[in-house]
């Protein structure tokens, strides 16, 4: 493979997190401020339970709220680390902290962003459940990997050496 294609394989690895990036800085918009959310998600809780109190249903839906927090900055996450590692397999401690730096800074910048849009307000707090997010999605790649590699066929046992593996014992 030519170092060329190689340099464009690793530029396309970046691209589901460009697009996420995106996805977080379009949810960050007065469009889904917690008001203009409330206006969908309310009347649905209530449908779901009817007989919750008001505060009941408030707090579902900051619940809800916070758990797209982490569940963006999860994906973010994971779509970094597929960047940072480019065409490589495996896992590295150093990918997944480089990960684990774009993803915080990245949220810092988010909530920065908000303090600037109408009925938005920036928090420490959502800097800190984003954070939270990218590192239970850096656990789960992290455990992914060690299951995978639990699979892997050990060079030393494979066709290639030269000796055949029959019901699992050479």
């Amino acid at each position: 493979m030519n170092q060329r294609h190689f340099e464009w394989r690793g530029l396309l690895c970046w691209i589901p997190a460009i697009l996420v990036a995106i996805l977080i800085s379009l949810l960050s918009t007065h469009y889904f401020s917690g008001e203009e959310t409330g206006r969908v998600v309310m009347p649905l809780l209530h449908w779901l339970f009817p007989g919750a109190s008001p505060r009941m249903l408030h707090l579902l839906h900051l619940g809800i709220r916070k758990m797209a927090h982490v569940t963006e900055f999860g994906l973010f996450s994971i779509t970094i680390f597929h960047g940072i590692r480019g065409g490589r397999i495996g896992w590295r401690f150093s990918w997944a902290l480089a990960t684990l730096a774009i993803a915080v800074t990245y949220a810092g910048l988010d909530e920065w962003h908000q303090s600037f849009v109408p009925l938005r307000e920036a928090r420490l707090r959502d800097v800190a459940i984003d954070a939270l997010g990218a590192v239970l999605a850096q656990t789960l790649v992290w455990l992914y990997s060690k299951w995978k590699s639990n699979f892997v066929v050990p060079p030393e046992h494979s066709s290639d050496s030269g000796k055949e593996i029959r019901g699992g014992a050479l």
